[in-house]
């Protein structure tokens, strides 16, 4: 495999942004197989690649089951098992955009300047491809509205002015996630992680689940 460099980083990327687009129609006729968890050893171009095409996954489950939970015809039981595995799946989102992180941490941190200055941006690069993510996934949905049979015309033209939105959106959020490497590269700003410490699963901090042990 070559070696890594800023632009295979950028390009990899690139690539990364393009499968999520591509694949919120590719999964909506078949399901990919991703089986447990990613592997701890996951690092480089395959591991970056994994963990970003993963998470989109989480999200695009995520996103049918937030459809399915708002359901107002159904027993109470099925809106019950949409908020657990609500609350499964963005645990297992968050997790792996930190994933996404220390793996891309650790591809460009031997390629960046030693001496780069302390600035930081607002949120990192896992957190701006789950948004990438979840932009691909709102453009898809919304192109099916402008597809609808059953609306007026007045709805067609909302949505097709919400896709034309959407898809700026993305294209700007794709570029600055480009121009955010080429800042670390040039030691303007560095890059960091900070680990969310979700408390609600953890039963040693959610008030809920240690003081009402059984």
């Amino acid at each position: 495999m070559a070696d890594i460099t800023i632009d295979i980083t950028k390009e990899t990327l690139q690539d990364a942004i393009a499968h999520q687009t591509r694949s919120v129609m590719d999964w909506h006729y078949g399901e990919p197989v991703y089986e447990g968890d990613p592997a701890d050893d996951l690092n480089g171009v395959p591991g970056l690649r994994e963990l970003i095409a993963r998470q989109h996954w989480a999200n695009f489950q995520l996103w049918h089951v937030e459809d399915r939970a708002r359901r107002k015809d159904v027993e109470a039981k099925v809106i019950a098992d949409c908020k657990y595995a609500i609350d499964k799946l963005n645990q297992k989102r968050n997790d792996l955009i930190e994933r996404v992180d220390e793996c891309l941490i650790g591809m460009l941190s031997p390629l960046l300047p030693g001496d780069a200055a302390e600035r930081y941006n607002t949120e990192t690069v896992g957190a701006a491809l789950d948004r990438l993510s979840i932009q691909a996934l709102k453009i898809f949905h919304m192109k099916e509205q402008c597809s609808r049979k059953d609306v007026d015309e007045a709805h067609v033209d909302q949505c097709n002015a919400k896709v034309e939105v959407l898809v700026r959106q993305h294209g700007d959020l794709g570029q600055a996630i480009l121009e955010l490497i080429d800042e670390y590269a040039a030691g303007t700003k560095k890059p960091k992680v900070y680990f969310q410490f979700k408390m609600y699963n953890d039963p040693s901090l959610n008030p809920e689940l240690y003081k009402n042990k059984s």
